[in-house]
């Protein structure tokens, strides 16, 4: 054991001297991105933005989607009317306004043609005009924006299931609340941006990497963290305490190496593909095929494999696994294994999705456990049904709301299932007394 903990420490030094390497340049060399200003007052490498005006009359508050390179980003309108998205890179681009967000009595000249495409290959700046005038928006709008939003919510929903099924593959085998699992979000997403995008390693290799070093990372919060923690009869809420603690220290450690800014990851995969209304990228479209296929994966090892149906067991009741001869101490180290390799991948889908930052696991921590939460707790196949729901809840929500709300709705779609059905929608009723 003494030989096997020297080389793990080895390996997570190395792992400490590549993230120095690789990303202390990225931070020097890079200037953090300036977020969208309504009345687009900031100067920007690489942007995108225009003027919307009804007649004279500048419009304020309307709002412009700008998609690709990987890219999603919504652009609003100053009391100027003007608005502008700065984009990472040189490329192609899709601008689209979204007609539910004009006034009243005011709608696009054009209805059916709301989309721009937009190359910024040979210039620093492009401006996009969108020519209104008055009328309805027409209903037909309405609908393909709704499935456009499905589409989007979809995807969402399923990288988010990676990530959600991990937490409630923990829970279920341990009781415990990890509250650092948006970090091993963000440590996926960033060591596949190490790899493939500042070392330029292919991507299926790069991916590789990824997940085993995931992996590690669930081997070793488990072997040197939590199995040492329950061998001396910590509690639940120490323990849980624990995984906030660990939370912040690896928050900061990725803010440190990482800096501030929002990096891109390269994909190679950026063609556009239409489905019915809905643009989305290549890489969009082959993420959301990963998460199906990674997720059926999982299905058939929990219900077809041995250490599958321990792992349930386990989940069900613990002690009587243990006295059925299951080693519930090996199946748990598999659990945070599995967990963590599954949410290395989340965050890499979950990078191409929204950009890498380092904060971004955790700004989707409280969706992953709404997700649980909502599906019902220690049920894995739950937590793909609550992932599904808040994914697409959230993203068909931006068409009658502001886009900053998008996840406060999720939120409150799980209070009002939760106090219709507490147990959550798998979930099943327990006795209590």
């Amino acid at each position: 054991m003494r030989i096997i903990g020297v080389v793990l420490g080895t390996t997570i030094a190395m792992l400490i001297l590549a993230l120095s390497v690789g990303l202390a340049p990225a931070s020097a060399e890079s200037t953090p991105s300036p977020s969208p200003s309504p009345s687009g007052d900031f100067t920007s490498t690489f942007t995108i933005g225009g003027l919307i005006r009804d007649g004279d009359t500048p419009l304020e508050g309307v709002e412009v989607r700008v998609e690709g390179q990987g890219f999603d980003e919504i652009g609003v309108t100053g009391p100027d009317g003007r608005w502008v998205v700065p984009v990472p890179e040189q490329g192609e681009y899709t601008a689209t306004l979204l007609p539910d967000t004009l006034p009243e009595g005011v709608a696009p000249r054009d209805p059916d043609n709301i989309t721009r495409d937009v190359n910024l290959s040979t210039t620093n700046t492009v401006n996009v005009l969108f020519p209104t005038g008055e009328g309805t928006v027409a209903q037909n709008n309405i609908a393909q924006t709704i499935l456009t939003r499905f589409i989007y919510g979809l995807n969402f929903g399923l990288l988010l299931a990676l990530g959600a099924i991990g937490i409630s593959l923990i829970y279920g085998t341990t009781k415990l609340n990890n509250f650092a699992h948006g970090e091993m979000v963000t440590f996926g997403a960033v060591i596949f941006f190490l790899f493939g995008t500042s070392l330029g390693i292919p991507l299926i290799p790069a991916i590789a990497i990824t997940l085993v070093l995931s992996a590690f990372t669930g081997y070793a919060q488990d072997a040197w963290l939590h199995r040492p923690l329950r061998k001396r009869g910590v509690g639940l809420v120490q323990a849980m305490i624990v995984t906030i603690g660990l939370s912040i220290f690896v928050r900061y450690v990725f803010l440190f190496f990482l800096g501030g800014n929002i990096e891109t990851l390269d994909t190679g995969l950026t063609q556009n593909v239409t489905i019915g209304p809905a643009t989305i990228t290549l890489a969009s479209l082959v993420s959301m095929g990963v998460s199906i296929v990674m997720l059926g994966l999982v299905g058939l090892f929990l219900t077809r494999t041995r250490v599958g149906k321990a792992t349930r067991a386990v989940s069900d009741n613990a002690s009587l696994a243990a006295a059925s001869g299951i080693n519930v101490d090996r199946i748990i180290r598999i659990v945070w294994i599995l967990a963590a390799t599954l949410t290395g991948l989340s965050g890499i889908l979950y990078g191409i999705f929204r950009q890498v930052n380092w904060n971004m696991g955790f700004q989707i921590l409280l969706l992953l456990f709404a997700a649980v939460t909502l599906g019902g707790l220690g049920s894995a196949f739950g937590a793909l049904v609550g992932s599904l729901i808040i994914g697409i809840v959230t993203e068909v929500s931006t068409v009658w709301i502001p886009n900053d709300l998008r996840y406060a709705v999720a939120l409150l779609i799980l209070i009002l299932v939760l106090l219709v059905r507490p147990q959550g929608v798998l979930g099943r009723k327990e006795r209590v007394g």
